[in-house]
């Protein structure tokens, strides 16, 4: 371990915030792979600590793919600026919000651009941004261990990364990849979430194994890694989704979580 923090001291240069921003905890939502939900898992946390009355914040670093504006219903909205810094979208709960797809005047304008320019641009959403005061600031990651990750880790002050996996085989190594990575680096693990777990018959409630058995807690064991929480297949939050209006949802799936990040909070 000792080694790993002295590569992390080696490798970091962490850039400083702005005269606009004051936040006491951020968060990266990690995947090894896309298509995960990484980005309804970061939704679903910000929508759970505003709802217990935090100021919360989405910095979307998933510069190419970017899905938390249209969730929230915020795609299109006006970007305010002037001389001293440019102002994140506010949500109809006042989440605040930082995308790519905010700067474009159409949504579907597709960003071809190399890693140094997608992480430059991640580096300006916390140095030229005045995010405020928030007690959370959750960084909504692309999936893998490339150019933006490694950008996040080096230059923000992470407090620490929620990693989001699903039950197919194939994903227990590309976590294993993740961990490797956050481990390597020194950013602590906050823990796992488990996304397209099961789905609930409509019919008779139980539980269904759609892509079998999940492995979550046997996986989790062997890395050490706390369980926060299983998120269903579950029809109404895909609506929800789908029309912007993720902050109805009225189950979250993920209170562990939540309890965990408040405890973080209350330990400073």
């Amino acid at each position: 371990m000792e080694g790993e923090r002295k590569l992390r001291q080696n490798i970091m240069h962490p850039i400083p915030k702005n005269e606009f921003t004051d936040v006491k905890k951020i968060y990266a939502i990690v995947s090894g792979k896309g298509g995960v939900g990484k980005s309804l898992v970061t939704s679903l946390i910000a929508v759970g600590l505003r709802r217990e009355g935090y100021e919360v914040g989405i910095l979307d670093a998933d510069i190419t793919g970017p899905s938390i504006p249209k969730m929230f219903g915020v795609s299109g909205a006006k970007i305010d600026s002037d001389s001293k810094a440019i102002y994140p979208v506010r949500t109809h709960n006042d989440i605040k919000v930082m995308s790519m797809n905010l700067l474009f005047s159409k949504e579907d304008a597709p960003v071809i651009w190399r890693g140094p320019l997608i992480a430059k641009t991640i580096e300006q959403f916390w140095t030229e941004v005045g995010w405020g005061v928030l007690d959370y600031l959750l960084i909504d990651m692309p999936p893998g261990t490339g150019d933006v990750a490694l950008t996040v880790f080096q230059s923000l002050p992470i407090d620490g990364i929620i990693m989001v996996t699903s039950p197919q085989d194939l994903v227990s190594l590309i976590v294993k990849k993740a961990y490797n990575m956050a481990k390597q680096m020194d950013i602590p693990i906050v823990g796992i979430v488990e996304n397209m777990s099961y789905a609930v018959c409509p019919h008779c409630g139980k539980e269904i194994n759609i892509f079998g058995k999940s492995k979550l807690e046997e996986e989790a064991e062997k890395l050490n890694l706390k369980v926060l929480g299983r998120v269903p297949i579950d029809p109404q939050l895909t609506a929800l989704c789908d029309s912007g209006e993720i902050e109805k949802a009225q189950n979250l799936y993920l209170d562990s979580c939540i309890e965990v990040l408040k405890s973080e909070l209350k330990e400073e």
